[in-house]
């Protein structure tokens, strides 16, 4: 099979309405940060937030991207002391929502996002390392450092 047909069936694959929910050994996770080598760590759901390792299968990998933030699917694996997991699923909002009317999802992710508070007007995230300017403030071009105005001719 060639490359681009293998793109096109796990990405149909990926964006299924396969909405089944997570069977008895399957795991909710959040990724926490990408190890390399098809490596990520992730966090349970659990009061313990237990951290472990899990891996991306073949046929996920240089097809589909996950990043910091992102939920997974994922099923236990027997061999090896740090990859705990292998990743099954890559969860869309989509699919959080489906699990959420089902009541499978973990009450621990449901938070809201910590810095929403930094989103503006359109739900884009405000850009910090500009300070915000009024425009209605008069510039410092105007006023001396004796505090009276230039003339300007």
């Amino acid at each position: 099979m060639s490359r681009v047909i293998r793109i096109k069936h796990v990405l149909k694959e990926q964006e299924g309405n396969e909405f089944d929910v997570p069977t008895a050994n399957q795991t909710i996770v959040r990724v926490v940060a990408s190890r390399g080598n098809n490596l990520h760590e992730v966090e349970t759901a659990t009061e313990g937030e237990e951290r472990y390792l899990v891996s991306m299968p073949v046929k996920f990998r240089k097809n589909v991207w996950i990043k910091r933030g992102d939920f997974v699917l994922v099923e236990p694996i027997e061999e090896g002391n740090k990859v705990k997991a292998e990743i099954c699923r890559i969860l869309t909002p989509e699919h959080v929502k489906v699990f959420e009317k089902e009541g499978v999802w973990p009450k621990q992710f449901t938070k809201k996002r910590e810095h929403e508070d930094d989103l503006d007007e359109d739900g884009l995230v405000r850009n910090t390392n500009r300070q915000m300017v009024d425009e209605d403030d008069t510039s410092d071009d105007d006023v001396s450092t004796d505090g009276s105005e230039d003339e300007r001719v």
